[in-house]
């Protein structure tokens, strides 16, 4: 008779294929494709290839509202998915303004897809932009440019943006997009409940 012993071996748990899910963002803007990276990688601890390419919005160059921004953001996850089908997730980020009694408001919608047709959105947090950049904005510009000639800086959009701006770097546009995306993220890392 032969017995086998087996001593405290590692029992073998979901076998997980090495190769990292790609996540492709619907802008060639670092600022967008940091965020998102961010995000997903806090979401599952774990790495993702990230990457971005030209996707069209389908709407206004500075969208206004809730709806037109949240449209812009949905169609830049489609359009980077027609572009790139071969990925795990297609992330649309979308930055917007709006008015209300107290002003001139800034925000940012984000929209994801995944290869399994799930979708995930969420907004971040608003904030007041200056009458001199409101009154910019009105006459026809888009946020980050009437940025970048009111305070004198060039691609802000790129960088810092807005609300870095307007924080004095105590909050850039990199963390602010990156809690919308996280957001964004919980039908997916709740798969039951959604």
């Amino acid at each position: 008779m032969i017995r086998l012993f087996f001593m405290n071996l590692p029992k073998r748990q979901n076998f997980q294929p090495t190769e990292k899910p790609l996540v492709i963002v619907g802008s060639k803007n670092p600022v967008k494709i940091y965020s998102t990276e961010d995000a997903f990688t806090l979401a599952f601890n774990k790495g993702f290839h990230i990457n971005g390419v030209s996707s069209y919005s389908d709407v206004s160059a500075q969208p206004m509202g809730d709806k037109e921004t949240l449209l812009g953001a949905k169609n830049r996850a489609l359009n980077a998915q027609k572009i790139f089908p071969e990925g795990d997730y297609w992330v649309g980020i979308e930055g917007g303004l709006d008015t209300d009694e107290q002003g001139m408001n800034a925000f940012a919608w984000v929209y994801i897809l995944d290869s399994e047709g799930r979708s995930g959105q969420a907004k971040t947090g608003i904030f007041y932009v200056p009458n001199a950049i409101a009154d910019l904005v009105n006459s026809g510009m888009e946020l980050g440019h009437a940025d970048d000639q009111f305070f004198d800086r060039e691609n802000s959009k790129q960088g810092g943006g807005s609300v870095g701006i307007l924080t004095h770097g105590a909050l850039d546009r990199r963390s602010y997009y990156s809690q919308a995306v996280l957001l964004a993220l919980i039908p997916f890392l709740n798969k039951n409940l959604y």
